[in-house]
């Protein structure tokens, strides 16, 4: 586990100064809470569009109400 959080630490960016040697988790714990919120409002983006991909019309009350409606008495059709 701990050559894993090495790795990852590493994978955010470089830290070969000694000057900010002591400061190097907090910078990785800093960086990896930017990369999750990103990651999060990224995939709240996405599933927005994806569930409003194909909305042909609004679903406001007054636009269902211009739409003619069949009667239910009616007793034949002809075409």
């Amino acid at each position: 586990m701990k050559e894993f959080l090495r790795v990852w630490k590493y994978s955010l960016g470089s830290f070969s100064d000694t000057k900010t040697e002591r400061y190097d988790n907090w910078i990785a714990t800093i960086r990896t809470i930017i990369f999750v919120s990103v990651l999060v409002t990224n995939s709240v983006i996405v599933a927005g569009v994806i569930r409003h991909w194909n909305a042909s019309r609004p679903e406001v009350p007054e636009y269902r109400d211009r739409i003619p409606n069949v009667s239910v008495d009616t007793k034949c059709v002809v075409k």
